[in-house]
């Protein structure tokens, strides 16, 4: 039944193609290496989402956006924000463009430009997979006791409107967390697109989810960008060139046919099918050396081999990379957390990299590169804690105490968590990671990644729990005005595009043996 419906799918799409002008000339507009910043909510599977292994945004709208700067000559800057409020940023020119599995309506088309269509979608009924008390969306809204769950502000809520009334529906601020209430019964359905609600159906157990009744809607999805862009009629010239030559459908192939939600290994397969990209015409440095502050205390981003005592990590990595694609040295100087920000904005270093969280305070003193990993913050605990398994279990026994690194968003959140008199603060996180094994604190907050780090140094003894406290973007630093931080830019956006970063993710943070640093 869902290959038939995948089918069908594929037939609407193929009547999307449109030929123009540029396509059939082959001749592009062409952005000069412009950046654009496209706003993405990193929560609506397969379209964009969190990679459950490597934390980095994937899925069939990164690919797309990346083709079409591959095809246009730009530089896409995705940057995650909340689907609520989204099209207004755009409209206000706060983002270039969004794509979030828009749909297309005369409403929005006001405050907003809409490129073309890029896919076709219909409106389902998502449930559990042993529901029988409904078997349409006639039966759904026959009963008053039912309630639907949805994501306001989307089409689906106006739909699921239609259909039971307002006073009938649960809002989610995801449609991630909307599958999970239903999943855990709070509500009895789901109002959803349908490649969205098959992607759910194959992220789940099987038998966990099905769709019931006929589609609801019928509807076009575009990127949006505010009012009399210039970047319309080049985003469409390339959406065209793309259905000219198949690539549209392959990446429809790709993510809503191929694309097992359920299968980790499927996901990784999927992912290595991406179509290689033109190499990029990097700045070359002449050999310039590049003094880089690192704290050499931040497993795995930067720390000393505990054998030869040099410095190693994904830092260290990367700069080697960069540097060999920009022709310059890089010179690390081990340096204290502490301090590390200010030094740089006095110029005392060339840059800094530390796993250095983007933020709006401290770009008031220093510039930052783009973003090269997106991470979650997280509580580490002892593996035989049983007094909280929450954030909300934590914060509410006055006895716990959080161990985390002054000057870190880290040491941020540990005071909104519990308050700065029932915190620790150590110099270093591998100091505060002792005193947890020590029983001087019961919690610490630090980077999943680092997270995961120190539960391999310390097999068996260390555990995460709860759901993860915040999402952010690491960057590196440079003092304002700095000339380096184009050029980096630039080697980083090579990275990404020809899979190094992601090459780099997997070798520290996923495939890194760490218990070489055993107690």
């Amino acid at each position: 039944m869902l290959r038939r419906t995948y089918l069908f799918l594929l037939l609407i799409f193929a009547l999307l193609s449109i030929t123009v002008a540029y396509a059939q000339d082959g001749d592009l507009p062409d952005l000069e290496g412009r950046t654009v910043v496209v706003a993405m909510e990193n929560a609506y599977l397969p379209f964009q989402f969190i990679h459950p292994t490597t934390n980095e945004p994937v899925g069939y709208e990164y690919e797309l956006i990346n083709e079409l700067c591959v095809r246009l000559n730009c530089v896409p800057e995705f940057q995650e924000t909340a689907w609520e409020g989204m099209i207004i940023a755009v409209s206000d020119g706060q983002f270039d463009m969004a794509v979030d599995g828009i749909t297309i309506t005369a409403e929005r088309d006001e405050i907003v430009d809409f490129s073309d269509s890029y896919i076709q979608l219909s409106q389902v009924v998502l449930v559990r997979g042993d529901e029988e008390r409904f078997a349409s969306a006639e039966e759904l809204a026959a009963d008053e006791t039912l309630l639907v769950g949805t994501q306001p502000a989307t089409t689906n809520y106006d739909t699921a409107v239609n259909v039971v009334g307002e006073a009938r529906i649960s809002a989610y601020e995801t449609f991630g967390v909307t599958i999970q209430a239903l999943l855990a019964g709070d509500v009895d359905a789901v109002i959803v697109d349908n490649v969205a609600g098959l992607s759910y159906i194959g992220a789940n157990p099987e038998g966990a989810l099905k769709i019931v009744g006929d589609p609801l809607t019928s509807e076009e999805l575009g990127a949006v960008f505010p009012n009399d862009s210039d970047l319309v009629e080049p985003v469409n010239a390339a959406l065209d060139s793309m259905r000219e030559d198949g690539s549209l459908e392959a990446l429809f192939q790709k993510w809503f046919i191929d694309f097992d939600g359920n299968d980790p290994a499927d996901l990784e397969a999927i992912l290595e099918t991406e179509a290689p990209v033109e190499a990029m015409d990097l700045p070359d440095l002449g050999g310039r050396e590049i003094t880089i502050a690192v704290e050499n205390a931040y497993l795995p981003f930067n720390y000393l081999d505990p054998e030869t005592g040099e410095g190693i990590g994904w830092d260290y990595d990367a700069f080697a990379i960069i540097c060999e694609r920009l022709n310059c040295e890089p010179v690390f100087v081990e340096s204290a957390w502490e301090g590390m920000i200010i030094a740089v904005a006095d110029g005392q270093f060339d840059m800094g990299a530390d796993g250095i969280t983007i933020t709006e305070e401290r770009e008031e003193i220093i510039d930052f590169s783009d973003g090269y990993i997106q991470l979650a913050q997280v509580i580490l605990t002892r593996a035989d804690e049983d007094r909280f398994s929450s954030v909300e279990e934590l914060a509410a026994d006055p006895a716990l105490l959080v161990g985390s690194q002054p000057a870190t968003t880290n040491y941020e959140t540990a005071v909104e968590v519990v308050g700065e008199d029932r915190i620790s603060a150590y110099e270093t996180f591998p100091v505060a990671v002792q005193a947890l094994l020590a029983g001087d604190v019961d919690a610490v907050i630090l980077d999943n990644v680092a997270g995961m780090g120190y539960m391999g140094a310390n097999d068996g003894q260390l555990k995460v729990v709860g759901d993860p406290l915040t999402s952010e973007e690491l960057g590196f630093i440079f003092p304002t005005g700095s000339e380096l931080v184009e050029p980096i830019n630039m080697a980083l956006a090579s990275m990404e595009a020809d899979g190094t970063l992601d090459d780099l993710f997997q070798k520290w943070f996923v495939e890194f043996d760490s218990t070489q640093f055993d107690q």
